[in-house]
């Protein structure tokens, strides 16, 4: 573990994640209850009420698990997102603009995370020398080795998957980006587009 996560580990109040944890053994499905109560009341629109339900459940309950991975490396699912993202670069900088985008929050949110990333060393910032009006977010050589050491604890921990087989990953997956092309997130024909 690398200097930076073994000083901030104490850092982190006792009940820090996003969410409260439910028993595993949690014997009665509110999901369940609320699907019988639509079905009787509103049928044709129990099964988006469910899927929807069931989404932002189990958004709650995945990102418990990925920031328990974290938890080591003091690092959020946010921050770590963004060094991750700046470690695929090729120049390890990003404006900070392009930033929001890339990750898909308000730039307020990578204003944030790039000043507590800066703060422990791990990302710096600079103006660009080819446009003195962009701000460019740099990561440090501390931020890679992090960025590194946490994705090999997201990677064993199969991002709080680790129940599910590849297939049955990557069959979610699609079935969620046919749900944000709907919801006009991306276009339907959006690819993934190289690094910078």
């Amino acid at each position: 573990m690398s200097p930076a996560a073994r000083h901030h580990e104490g850092d982190l109040p006792a009940r820090w994640h996003t969410v409260s944890r439910v028993p595993d053994d949690q014997p009665f499905d509110p999901i369940a209850e609320a699907f019988r109560q639509w079905a009787a009341r509103w049928p044709e629109q129990a099964d988006h009420m469910a899927a929807v339900t069931s989404v932002m459940r189990v958004q709650q309950l995945l990102l418990a698990r990925v920031e328990d991975a974290l938890k080591p490396y003091a690092l959020t699912f946010a921050a770590y997102e963004t060094l991750r993202l700046l470690a695929f670069t090729r120049s390890g900088s990003l404006p900070m603009g392009k930033m929001g985008v890339r990750l898909m929050v308000h730039p307020a949110a990578v204003t944030n995370a790039v000043g507590k990333l800066e703060q422990r060393g791990l990302v710096r910032r600079q103006m660009s020398p080819d446009d003195r009006r962009v701000v460019l977010a740099v990561i440090t050589d501390e931020g890679r080795a992090l960025a590194e050491e946490a994705t090999d604890a997201l990677n064993r921990a199969a991002f709080g998957l680790p129940g599910l087989s590849r297939q049955e990953a990557a069959e979610i997956a699609a079935m969620l980006r046919t749900v944000r092309a709907v919801v006009g997130d991306i276009g339907a024909g959006h690819t993934a587009t190289t690094r910078d």
